[in-house]
């Protein structure tokens, strides 16, 4: 009996976030979205507050930034976390290789809510689990090319299980955030 290597990376992500994370983010609240739990941690700000070496984006809010990363890399609030999901983890790759809207950290328009941050992290989603839907066996095995720095000779299947890993342990961390928010004393 063969595996359906296909139908394994869908549900792979489909049943983590439809049946654990996605409802985890239910409540959202903006205090919450904006906690920092330590000092010097990175978020979303309005423009001309971030401490960052580098702020982000195309709209009123930029997100804190460094190129290359910092080591150790800084704390990062829920409205970091989110957008990183958003814009580098589904965005992007949804512009490379599903005919996506252009995006990047540079012109994004950040939320200023959680309620928004959710929004667009569930058009982002969408727009990402749809496409992978409509990969085919030639498509997955077919090498996912310069857009994609590193990964550009790997298969379609590797980057999608990269994808996969990246929105599982980005939205494990906003739920571990929420809970430390909802037990800080």
């Amino acid at each position: 009996m063969g595996v359906n290597w296909h139908e394994q990376m869908v549900d792979q992500l489909a049943w983590h976030w439809e049946g654990q994370l996605r409802p985890r983010f239910a409540g959202l609240t903006d205090a919450e979205y904006l906690w920092e739990p330590v000092a010097g941690c990175w978020s979303v700000r309005p423009r001309g507050t971030s401490p960052a070496p580098l702020a982000l984006g195309g709209g009123a809010l930029t997100i804190d930034w460094a190129r290359p990363e910092p080591s150790p890399p800084p704390v990062t609030t829920i409205a970091w976390r989110l957008a990183h999901v958003i814009v580098g983890v589904f965005g992007q790759r949804v512009a490379s290789h599903f005919g996506g809207p252009p995006m990047d950290y540079d012109t994004v328009e950040f939320a200023g809510t959680a309620d928004e941050a959710l929004a667009q992290l569930d058009a982002a989603y969408g727009r990402w689990i749809a496409g992978v839907r409509g990969l085919d066996d030639e498509a997955l095995a077919r090498p996912v090319g310069p857009a994609e720095g590193p990964w550009h000779e790997s298969p379609m299947a590797a980057l999608v299980f990269h994808i996969n890993r990246e929105a599982i342990h980005h939205g494990a961390e906003v739920a571990l955030l929420r809970d430390l928010y909802a037990a800080r004393g």
